[in-house]
């Protein structure tokens, strides 16, 4: 769990946000940040627990790097408890786990968001499908990467996989936004296969003011 010493340093995301990707802006006239008004977006909206700042960074390195899974069943709970209310009103059919290549997850030995998106499916009564969205490629880590070398690192790295019978809307669940370019892919891949809503829902989001 998170110690209550951390719990204190965590910066949650706080309106006014954008009402696109769910990042904090500083003009609360604005509807949408700068990057949702340049760049159109596959997805309805999002939502996001954290800001990512240097203890974020380190909680979610700990989670990956140092097998911290039980930071997952919190910041889970932490969702659903926050915005709950909000994740209903999407209607959602299932929850999409965003997912990591095999030779990754077989590394890691889990896919945090895979985790996640169980904790929230779990507390809020929806299902979890993770087989809806296959990863083709094993890509180039992006912490490193532009937000234009992002999407090309993601090209084809994303595609639809068995989609149960009436699905319709789904929420896409992740770790971190950074740029948006892997909520983006993951989002194309299923609206070419029919899916006609998606959401995203997120620990972290960076670019906060």
């Amino acid at each position: 769990m998170i110690c209550p010493d951390c719990l204190h340093k965590l910066s949650f995301v706080r309106s006014p946000v954008c009402k696109k990707c769910g990042k904090e802006i500083e003009d609360g006239s604005l509807e949408f940040c700068p990057d949702c008004m340049r760049h159109p977006r596959a997805f309805e909206y999002g939502i996001a627990l954290l800001n990512y700042d240097e203890v974020a960074r380190h909680s979610m390195a700990q989670i990956k790097y140092n097998n911290k899974r039980e930071y997952l069943d919190f910041y889970g709970t932490a969702l659903a408890a926050r915005y709950g209310r909000t994740i209903r009103r999407m209607q959602a059919d299932a929850l999409v786990p965003v997912p990591v290549h095999a030779t990754r997850k077989k590394t890691r030995g889990f896919n945090q968001a895979e985790i996640l998106a169980r904790v929230i499916g779990k507390k809020l009564g929806i299902p979890v499908i993770p087989e809806m969205l296959v990863r083709n490629k094993k890509t180039l880590p992006q912490k490193d990467l532009s937000a234009a070398e992002r999407l090309k690192n993601l090209s084809g790295a994303f595609a639809a996989g068995e989609i149960p019978e009436g699905i319709r809307s789904v929420i896409l669940v992740d770790d971190i936004y950074t740029t948006g370019s892997t909520i983006e892919a993951c989002a194309r891949a299923l609206r070419a296969s029919g899916i006609s809503r998606i959401y995203f829902v997120v620990i972290c989001m960076t670019g906060g003011r």
